[in-house]
């Protein structure tokens, strides 16, 4: 396969030419859409180069479990839009978190999380990583002394989503990273609901970050996968080997779509930032601001954190109804537009009720503990018509105070 990749790594492109044109190796064909290599192994030459491969010692693909171009071409590409030396791409957004910890953690380290996370990164955490002696402190993602507090000579990795998944709690990367290193430890990222292109992690001094490729990534919800950024030393010595050896595996038809979804990354963040901030400040009108999780508004208590250290917002907004479960069920069963899912990240608009979808199997202590309420509503802004979304948004309302 002929190299022909317009970009170099050390040339200053934009993002958004370099979400459009790195990663690219033309194969002699002279494809100008990147090729798709639905294979599951690659032939050698000679004996002594499949031996040469399989050593380590030549370049060039053995089997698609952990080497595919495909592949390759979509962790390039979002290594360069994070701004890593190393990108590894994984069959989910819990397989790059899973592979993290397993290419991190030895039996007897210790962990500080964020206790606003995803809930099955909790339950990972708690359920699964516990039974090998990996023991996990939670504290607020928004108190740095808490997480420095919560160390041990054990700990070995402060892990945070920012903002957080679905409390909206925005984390000082940079300083995190300072105290995460302060006592030996790594800090991972998990910058899903940024994406590189309103928040890079790893040049405030995140040792990695992590990726639901499923979300913004992708942006339409067409496939699954996931994947980590890092250094070579980290992403590429500590978390590919669990890769090879686990076959946590990215399809290579899923990678060619996350290549296509990279391509308008920029401009589709662009404008769920825009419709997310329409729609955050009418439901602060009809809420009030203390019931809108947003850090887009002024009164969100990580605002002037989230202006330092993101470009934008984001498009993922959440708030609270008074009435509990039963007044949440009957909003999001008013709501028109909306799918409701717990996907997130596309271009359709999407609304779940986290206590009882995406954080069901975690306690109603670390529930309470991550801002969980049974009235909280979360609403990924997709890309329609934002007049349309506000117009639907009303009338539920209306609905659920009649």
């Amino acid at each position: 396969m002929s190299e022909d990749n317009p970009l170099d790594a050390g040339d200053p492109f934009g993002f958004a030419t370099r979400g459009i044109r790195s990663g690219v190796h033309r194969t002699n064909e002279k494809e100008h859409s990147e090729a798709l290599f639905p294979t599951s192994s690659f032939v050698f030459d000679s004996a002594e180069e499949a031996a040469g491969r399989f050593a380590g010692e030549l370049p060039g693909n053995i089997y698609s479990r952990f080497t595919n171009p495909t592949v390759r071409a979509f962790e390039e590409r979002l290594a360069s839009l994070e701004g890593g030396e190393r990108g590894v791409a994984f069959a989910s957004g819990m397989g790059a978190i899973t592979a993290t910890f397993l290419g991190l953690l030895n039996a007897g380290d210790h962990v500080v999380a964020s206790n606003s996370l995803f809930g099955s990164t909790t339950g990972l955490l708690n359920n699964i990583f516990s039974r090998f002696g990996v023991d996990t402190a939670f504290v607020d993602p928004g108190d740095p002394e808490a997480w420095s507090a919560a160390a041990t000579e054990r700990t070995r990795l402060f892990f945070l989503e920012t903002p957080s998944n679905p409390g909206m709690a925005v984390a000082d990367i940079a300083e995190l990273a300072e105290r995460a290193h302060a006592c030996g430890a790594w800090l991972v990222v998990d910058n899903c609901f940024c994406t590189p292109a309103l928040q890079r992690p790893l040049a405030l001094g995140a040792d990695l970050v992590v990726h639901s490729a499923t979300k913004y990534l992708d942006g339409q919800g067409r496939c699954v996968g996931g994947a980590v950024v890092g250094p070579e030393a980290i992403a590429g010595d500590k978390v590919f080997p669990i890769l090879r050896s686990a076959g946590i595996t990215m399809s290579p038809f899923n990678a060619w779509v996350f290549l296509k979804g990279l391509e308008t990354l920029s401009l589709r963040m662009e404008r769920h930032c825009d419709n997310a901030e329409r729609v955050a400040d009418f439901l602060a009108g009809r809420l009030g601001t203390e019931r809108v999780r947003f850090p887009g508004l002024a009164s969100h208590p990580g605002h002037d954190l989230a202006r330092r250290q993101q470009d934008r917002f984001g498009g993922i907004l959440a708030f609270d109804l008074p009435g509990g479960r039963e007044q949440a069920f009957r909003f999001i069963n008013a709501l028109r537009i909306p799918s409701i899912t717990a996907n997130l990240g596309d271009a359709k608009t999407t609304v779940t009720h986290p206590a009882s979808t995406t954080h069901a199997r975690v306690s109603e202590a670390e529930r309470a503990a991550g801002g969980i309420t049974e009235g909280l509503i979360r609403i990924s802004v997709g890309l329609e018509d934002v007049e349309d979304l506000v117009a639907d948004l009303e009338q539920a309302l209306e609905v659920i105070n009649g």
